[in-house]
């Protein structure tokens, strides 16, 4: 029974979508169960959160601005899994966020990162449905050597934020074991 198990476990969950997507409205319902007004987020915003069991889960919170979005890879190197957050009701920038997703996705670093989608703005008029980003971001294929998930979701009245929070603490919970597993095979 040594210290090992008293060990809290971290795993990094980067944040990633264009400006305006909803990422760190999202962060913030996720964290203090509050819809904050928030401004477009220049760098980045950091937060823990509990995901019970000795689990604790970093979200990287990384502003979607072009600018920003070249920066985006270098905290892709110690990220356990990606969350990536699209306006779904935004049809006229759809494209764009799918571009930079496939962009994301080719990053060499993040080969197997599992990824959780969250279909934003579910509460807008003509907001696209799971089934249609799943379709439109070609998860099936982009995704197919990796676990991933498009969640639908409102960021400022929290549904589907719950699901969410899980299906990335299970990912990444499942993810930094196997990760383990593979350290300890290259070390034998």
């Amino acid at each position: 029974m040594g210290l090992q198990n008293s060990k809290v476990k971290r795993a990094n969950i980067v944040m990633l979508g264009l400006d305006s997507a909803g990422k760190s409205t999202l962060l913030y319902k996720l964290r203090y169960k509050d819809a904050f007004l928030t401004m477009p987020t220049i760098g980045f915003n950091v937060d823990m959160i509990d995901a019970g069991k000795d689990f604790t889960l970093t979200f990287w919170d990384v502003g979607g601005q072009k600018k920003m979005r070249e920066l985006w890879s270098n905290f892709l190197e110690d990220a356990d899994g990606l969350l990536y957050v699209v306006d779904s009701s935004d049809k006229r920038r759809l494209e764009e966020s799918r571009r930079e997703f496939e962009l994301i996705l080719k990053n060499d670093s993040i080969k197997t990162i599992p990824v959780v989608v969250l279909a934003n703005k579910q509460d807008l008029p003509g907001a696209l449905n799971a089934e249609e980003i799943t379709r439109r971001f070609k998860m099936k294929k982009y995704c197919s050597d990796r676990n991933w998930y498009v969640q639908p979701c409102c960021a400022t009245t929290g549904e589907g934020l719950a699901e969410a929070f899980q299906r990335v603490a299970t990912f990444a919970r499942q993810y930094s074991k196997s990760k383990e597993t593979f350290t300890t095979l290259k070390e034998l």
